[in-house]
């Protein structure tokens, strides 16, 4: 049952990602063929891979990751407060922050990864990139010969489908639904590509990756009927 889950055992989390490289013309030839390939399925027969690459960032091997956002639920002297960080800058190195988080914190087995979608996206594209660059895979995100209750993985898209699989909900029509106040987002995901090449401004998209995570927590509430964080409870470490 999901009320029985302790919530201070939960670290939830988002990713940021875009192209490896801010334009088509960049690419090696060998990376250009492959990125045709990969993306033909995608593309309507008028679209080019160039034109195209611009969603490359959906896409472990063509994209990479510029920031994870987590927050975690923690109760001292009966306050309770979600806590929030973000790893950013350089991928690998953030990839072996949040490998050190995952490890120190989060390594037991009654620990637990939660992401809106996290289960089609956000964890396999961490493990993909922590395996391109050479870091040896957490746990959490380990799974070869785990038996399917034996990942420890919350996806709240999946948990609001209720057995549903033909249905996509996104986080903000999810949020909405279930009345938690939508946070006041300058972006979305549609414009992190050209905020991060463009206008150089990671720190903005660090704001819109910490309110996903967030928003993921205020959804989990809802879904185990308690109450709403309040801003006073959310604090940025």
């Amino acid at each position: 049952m999901l009320y029985k889950i302790n919530l201070e055992h939960i670290l939830f989390l988002d990713i940021k990602t875009v192209p490896q490289v801010s334009n088509f013309k960049l690419l090696d030839n060998d990376k250009k063929e492959l990125w045709a390939q990969k993306s033909s399925y995608q593309r309507k027969d008028e679209i080019s891979p160039e034109t195209f690459y611009e969603r490359a960032g959906i896409w472990a091997e063509f994209g990479k990751i510029i920031c994870i956002s987590v927050g975690y639920f923690k109760t001292q002297d009966n306050l309770k407060s979600f806590r929030v960080t973000t790893f950013k800058g350089e991928e690998a190195v953030l990839l072996e922050e949040f490998k050190e988080l995952l490890e120190t914190h989060f390594g037991l087995a009654k620990h637990m990864l939660c992401a809106h979608n996290g289960k089609e996206f956000d964890f396999p594209y961490i493990a993909r990139r922590m395996i391109i660059h050479n870091i040896s895979l957490p746990y959490h995100l380990d799974l070869f010969g785990k038996k399917p209750w034996e990942v420890n993985h919350l996806d709240t898209m999946e948990l609001w489908k209720f057995g549903d699989y033909k249905n996509f909900t996104s986080l903000k029509l999810l949020a909405n639904v279930l009345g938690i106040a939508s946070p006041k987002e300058d972006i979305d995901g549609s414009m992190v590509r050209d905020v991060f090449y463009k206008d150089k401004d990671l720190d903005r998209i660090v704001r819109y990756c910490e309110l996903d995570v967030i928003t993921t927590a205020q959804v989990l509430l809802r879904l185990r009927n308690e109450a709403l964080l309040v801003d006073s409870e959310i604090i940025k470490v």
